[in-house]
């Protein structure tokens, strides 16, 4: 490419004229150089030869999206592509030995993960096809339901319906209101939506292609209500008609992803045979009598809900995808494409040398990194808990709260990033061609389904204060005196400005001493643990009183708190990924790359400490004149990490069959060399015309 700094890798080059220097800083001798190779395999992760072997089939042109095409057409070719998936054998790695599958979870999921770069739409419909209407009948059935209906959905034969979400209810499952009750006199279920509002909806392969379906609905027997249970239910005959009592509409043109049927159903009267509920967890006997190896309800319905959780490690992985595609795109565009003649009479300036630029880009580039980082420790939790090696309930919990942290963070971030990027990029961003306006429509849902982003964090906040609570179950009232005076003492401490004081001491007016304070990992960890250790302390104390109150008031009191508590679980996620990151420089392939992911590292905590200043400031826990070294600092870091951009987005590892975007293809470097030719030919000829400017500061 043109225009960019000494690489570790060669590459060819457009053509520039003879005058003309790279606009990016060079590197010096004695700067750090990105392997790019070796940390490109490190990004790969633990399953690296599966997501190879996905983007090799996401590389074929049958796999990839055709923009364009009619909502009609779209939807057909995404259904033909799930038949080469399946003649690939890429969707049965998941699934039993029993029945042809390979029981590698973490495989199953990395390798869908892929997926994306040929089309959002393939890789989601694949993702309800397996991941949610396959999965849910393996996790939620048993033996029998295995070999009957297992290797029909394998093959495609049985294109199946996820028939949890109801018009009425989304994130809150519990609540459907769909119900099967039993009829011990023919040993049925009997579906029912009983109105308009329990309609199934939003339902991939539920418009036109699905045959049969798992559906979420109470289980009602001897008039006592079980709870949310599954059931395999058969939708459409042999001629794609509905079944008797069965009805539906499509969802029709979407925001994004239309190449997935969406649709809604709803039934009256449906039967089907009481062996056709998912008994793993609650089974009936012929005369309605209800057992369950979980007795308690609750713990029931979590512990059915917590084997689907693959739906959202796969979201968090794709969203990490997303935004390195989207970052490849406008930082290989920003590294070619000149604009305005800052710092030359002559040559205009590569846009990502603006400092502006670069602050708008290499944040979500550290950002991206440390979400990357912080899914390859959550899908080897994943493949841990569902391949047995690590399956208590206390596994499982830490799965879930896992899970319902990182998927906000990274799906939010990838919209940020696409939108960033699109921006960056000018009115070529905005060319369908250049993939950025159609990832992020697609992935704009991305946020909302397998559980709402706020939701889920507040999933997260209420266990973080259960493990709050817990650490006090028993303790006796000694212990709890000593922690009530101790965190009297650090309120004081901290909010009194003694800290803040001790800080602008200690550096003595020096922001390289600040600086170099906030460099250490240790403090960055210090900031990022503190925060979400104070926010759950503080909602804690507020939430003290609610057990003692009314049902009414407990709820409003709880309510007061919840955007605390979902900052609070925020926190908690960035620091996750802090974490993440912090781990994955132990791993660096050599010294020089460390160097650098360390600096991009900084890059993410200090943004995190000045996306935050205001709180730490107000809580005592920085000094004002720290938290200006934040920024200054940041801005040193953006120029360090600038000769290494490209570097960084190569080792991603997509190339141009993958990107699939003309302005990263090279063409707009090979268009400013032509540019910049003939200027120089131009002036070199004598034939240029004279400038007016330049004319009249002659005269003066």
């Amino acid at each position: 490419m043109a225009d960019i700094a000494t690489r570790s890798t060669s590459e060819p080059t457009a053509p520039v004229a003879s005058e003309s220097l790279p606009s990016a800083r060079p590197v010096g001798a004695d700067s750090p150089v990105v392997d790019v190779e070796a940390l490109g395999r490190q990004l790969l992760g633990t399953w690296a030869d599966v997501r190879l072997a996905s983007r090799a089939l996401a590389s074929r042109p049958e796999m990839q999206r055709i923009e364009g095409l009619s909502m009609k057409e779209h939807r057909a070719r995404v259904f033909d592509q799930l038949k080469l998936l399946v003649a690939d054998g890429q969707v049965h790695r998941a699934f039993p030995t029993s029945v042809g599958g390979a029981a590698d979870n973490g495989g199953n999921i990395a390798g869908f993960e892929e997926l994306i770069a040929a089309d959002p739409s393939l890789q989601i419909k694949s993702g309800v096809q397996w991941g949610l209407f396959g999965s849910a009948v393996m996790h939620l059935g048993t033996e029998y339901h295995h070999l009957k209906y297992l290797p029909g959905i394998m093959s495609l034969e049985i294109p199946g319906v996820f028939a949890m979400t109801e018009t009425g209810h989304g994130s809150d499952v519990a609540s459907v209101a769909t119900t099967a009750t039993y009829d011990p006199a023919t040993h049925e279920f009997v579906i029912n939506t009983p109105f308009r509002g329990a309609w199934k909806d939003y339902l991939g392969n539920a418009a036109t292609d699905g045959t049969a379906a798992v559906v979420f609905a109470q289980l009602i027997t001897k008039n006592v209500n079980h709870g949310v249970h599954a059931f395999y239910v058969p939708i459409r005959d042999e001629n794609n008609e509905f079944l008797p009592g069965i009805g539906g509409e499509d969802d029709g043109l979407k925001g994004g992803l239309n190449g997935i049927d969406n649709g809604r159903m709803h039934f009256t009267n449906v039967r089907i045979p009481r062996t056709d509920l998912l008994n793993k967890y609650g089974d009936v006997a012929e005369d309605g009598t209800y057992t369950s190896p979980i007795a308690s309800p609750g713990r029931r319905f979590f512990t059915m809900l917590g084997t689907l959780v693959q739906g959202r490690v796969s979201l968090d992985g794709s969203a990490v995808i997303a935004a390195k595609l989207a970052l490849k795109i406008a930082i290989t565009y920003g590294s070619q494409r000149r604009q305005f003649t800052a710092g030359s009479d002559t040559n205009e300036e590569v846009i990502l040398d603006y400092q502006r630029h670069q602050r708008r880009l290499f944040p979500l580039l550290a950002t991206t990194y440390a979400a990357g980082f912080a899914h390859e420790v959550f899908l080897t939790k994943f493949d841990d808990v569902f391949s047995g090696r690590a399956d208590s309930d206390d596994d499982r919990q830490d799965l879930e709260t896992i899970a319902a942290a990182l998927k906000p963070l990274s799906t939010w971030h990838a919209l940020a990033t696409l939108q960033e990027a699109r921006e960056a990029c000018g009115g070529a961003g905005f060319l369908v061609e250049n993939r950025l306006t159609s990832l992020r429509a697609d992935l704009d849902v991305y946020v909302t389904f397998e559980g709402d982003n706020n939701v889920l964090l507040q999933l997260v906040a209420k266990r973080l204060l259960t493990d709050y609570s817990a650490k006090f179950a028993k303790t006796d009232v000694g212990a709890l005196a000593r922690f009530v005076v101790t965190q009297a003492a650090d309120r004081a401490y901290h909010g009194t400005g003694l800290r803040s004081l001790a800080q602008t001491v200690k550096d003595f007016g020096s922001t390289a001493r600040s600086v170099n304070w906030l460099q250490e990992s240790a403090s960055q960890r210090e900031l990022l643990t503190a925060r979400v250790e104070t926010m759950i302390a503080e909602i804690a104390a507020k939430l003290r009183p609610a057990p003692t109150l009314p049902k009414k008031a407990a709820a409003a009191l709880f309510n007061s708190q919840q955007n605390e508590l979902i900052e609070a679980a925020r926190a908690h996620a960035e620091l996750l990924q802090w974490e993440a990151f912090t781990d994955a420089l132990a791993q660096a392939p050599d010294a020089g790359t460390k160097q650098v992911l360390t600096w991009l590292r900084d890059l993410f905590g200090f943004g995190l400490i000045e996306k935050h200043a205001s709180w730490f400031l107000i809580h005592g826990r920085l000094a004002p004149q720290r938290a200006q070294a934040v920024t200054a600092y940041i801005d040193r870091l953006i120029t360090r990490l600038r000769p290494h951009a490209i570097d960084l987005v190569d080792a991603f590892g997509y190339g141009p069959e993958l990107v699939r975007a003309t302005i990263a293809s090279g063409a707009e470097a090979e268009r400013q060399a032509e540019a910049r030719a003939y200027y120089a030919e131009l002036r070199a000829s004598g034939k240029a015309p004279a400038d007016e400017k330049v004319l009249k500061t002659k005269k003066r």
